[in-house]
């Protein structure tokens, strides 16, 4: 069995679990960060797995390692090591945060929808406000979803569930998603749970009868700045945005021009331009946007470890027994395409 390098944050009922199986070393990096610096070459040098959120600086130290396991669904890190080229395995943490995310989009769906901050507001000030806008439902809207992984997947099962409409645009449509870590009885893995699904060059006719566009993909080189003032345009003026994937995928000043002139009626950002998001920063001061600290879903999620490690766990069983990884990255994917 391989030895192992671990520099993420010890799960320990899975750590016993995998100390146990015979033959396997296993070697932690104390204490474990998340964040790319060198270390001791003679603790990597004989790594064959390697358990992280960030790859050592050094990597290029660890001759003998043949699969990396990050402790994130992005993967950004990876972009430049030459992995594939290398025969170096890559799994991600896709799965971890279907559930919170999924959550976190339907919570602000509602709230957006019924205008949550107006009514916080009123609470604030002693105003007694029964108005139709605090009182619309979501049952029956349209909610468009850009990238259709296991949170769009996760997404569009409770959006159905809730009686929405789900319209996904992909580049290559939809279809079943094997050997990809979900949550029992989450997602979409049959693909089945879409209304329509539209495909690339259909991006404007996707856009133009969503009552909610919600960002599902990861940023890459291909996806930073895909949304432009083109795209929000496109869509109708009552329709609002949800971005918990990354900031830069929708361009800033383009989402600052919709929200001051009223291309769309509203917001909920997860993530962000900065980090933390200064306090002069604009989006702060719009009473339509609900902004949150990029927290739908993180390592600080009270499952996330027990799942990041599970995977791990699943996939050292798969690769004794040759089956393919779970959350295998492909090459393309790891040159950002």
């Amino acid at each position: 069995m391989p030895h192992i390098l671990i520099d993420v944050a010890v799960h320990q009922p899975t750590l016993a679990q995998i100390s146990e199986i015979a033959g396997l070393t296993v070697d932690r990096v104390d204490p474990p960060e998340e964040r790319a610096r060198e270390l001791p070459e003679q603790q990597i040098q004989e790594a064959e797995i390697l358990f992280c959120t960030f790859p050592p600086t050094n990597v290029s130290a660890m001759k003998k390692l043949r699969w990396i396991h990050i402790a994130s669904v992005g993967y950004a890190q990876l972009f430049g090591l030459g992995l594939p080229e290398k025969g170096i395995a890559a799994t991600n943490a896709r799965g971890c945060f279907d559930a919170p995310i999924g959550e976190w989009n339907m919570a602000m769906m509602v709230n957006l929808a019924r205008d949550l901050r107006g009514m916080i507001r009123n609470q604030d000030a002693a105003v007694w406000d029964r108005g139709a806008r605090f009182q619309r439902e979501i049952r029956g809207l349209t909610v468009g979803i850009w990238g259709y992984g296991g949170i769009g997947g996760e997404t569009a099962r409770l959006a159905r569930a809730l009686g929405m409409r789900v319209f996904v645009q992909t580049r290559h449509g939809v279809a079943r998603r094997d050997n990809i870590y979900a949550v029992p009885g989450t997602g979409d893995a049959d693909g089945i749970c879409p209304h329509r699904v539209f495909r690339a060059g259909e991006e404007l006719q996707f856009l133009k009868e969503l009552d909610f566009l919600i960002v599902a993909m990861p940023l890459t080189p291909a996806t930073e700045g895909l949304i432009g003032e083109r795209e929000l345009k496109a869509l109708p003026r009552h329709a609002c945005v949800l971005n918990p994937a990354r900031g830069p995928i929708i361009q800033q000043q383009a989402l600052l021009r919709a929200l001051d002139e009223g291309w769309i009626a509203a917001a909920a950002l997860d993530t962000h331009y900065a980090y933390p998001l200064p306090p002069e920063h604009p989006l702060w001061r719009y009473p339509n946007v609900i902004l949150t600290p990029h927290i739908s879903g993180s390592s600080l999620s009270p499952h996330f470890s027990a799942r990041l490690w599970d995977i791990f766990r699943l996939n050292l069983q798969r690769l004794a027994n040759g089956q393919p990884l779970l959350n295998q990255l492909t090459a393309a994917q790891l040159a950002g395409l």
